[in-house]
């Protein structure tokens, strides 16, 4: 069996997806299932006014670019024609305006997902990690700490009377 080198343009495509979601502050999939070319520029253009850039890639290619930028789980989001937006700034700024666009284009059927940027996660992760460590260190601490008061209690127990 051979394998087939991939095309450079599809290459450039999962690049452009994995820098793109790496660099975005939060990532909203959308299904925009029968729009035409003009309502998609409309909604490019409102996106872009809040810190939204909204693309649309071959799933496949949106799966590996994912794969690439470390961000699991896009898999199960990218089902049939999806368009993702990529946030730079305010998420709640573009979130309200994809709303506005499926009000005035009842064809951009559903948000599929808002997911946080790499950072986010990245950090979360983290956070959900250290809090055992912190938890047990803080326990550690109160240990001699209460001994301590109490030794004092007893001191001044001893002197008063």
């Amino acid at each position: 069996m051979t394998s087939e080198k991939p095309r450079a343009e599809k290459v450039a495509v999962v690049d452009e997806v994995a820098a793109k979601l790496a660099a975005a502050d939060a990532v909203i999939i959308t299904e925009y299932r029968g729009l035409r070319v003009g309502q998609l520029a409309g909604l490019r253009r409102s996106l872009r006014g809040v810190g939204g850039e909204y693309k649309v890639y071959k799933n496949t290619l949106a799966s590996l670019g994912a794969k690439k930028a470390g961000v699991d789980g896009l898999d199960s989001l990218l089902v049939g024609p999806s368009g993702i937006t990529f946030v730079s700034g305010d998420v709640a700024a573009v979130a309200k305006a994809l709303r506005d666009a499926a009000k005035a284009n009842p064809l951009l059927v559903k948000v599929r997902a808002v997911l946080p940027g790499r950072g986010v996660l990245r950090a979360g992760c983290a956070g959900a990690r250290q809090a055992p460590r912190v938890k047990t260190a803080g326990l550690l601490q109160a240990l001699p700490r209460n001994f301590a008061y109490g030794l004092k209690a007893l001191v001044d127990q001893k002197e008063a009377a």
